[in-house]
């Protein structure tokens, strides 16, 4: 065991690693987003998931203005260290278009096939 050191990790050129939130209880996976440096320290600190919102250029503590908020209860990190595995506890549905999950669209026989609802 060692100490965590948010520099360890692989950002790209603008300072951003890809976040998969995945619901901690069902393993259902929610969104990609991106955090910086500063988002996933906020996060670590708060257990309230925060990212950084690349069409903002800012902070976005997920669920401030919707109240779908993510809590951290794990972070993981691939091999490679550019890509980071939140398990979390969502309230509400985790997609801006009122879905549980961002993946709601599979392709299936050649056709896009809607797999869910807004809830």
């Amino acid at each position: 065991m060692r100490d965590f050191d948010i520099a360890s990790l692989q950002f790209d050129a603008n300072g951003l690693i890809p976040a998969i939130a995945q619901d901690h209880a069902s393993g259902e996976v929610l969104m990609l987003a991106w955090m910086n440096a500063e988002s996933l320290t906020e996060t670590l600190k708060t257990g309230q998931v925060t990212y950084w919102s690349r069409s903002r250029g800012a902070l976005w503590a997920k669920g401030a203005t919707s109240g779908h908020v993510q809590t951290l209860v794990e972070l993981q990190i691939d091999c490679d260290r550019d890509c980071l595995l939140l398990q979390v506890n969502q309230t509400g549905p985790a997609c801006h278009t009122n879905r549980r999950s961002c993946f709601y669209t599979a392709m299936r026989d050649g056709a896009e096939v809607e797999l869910s609802q807004p809830l």
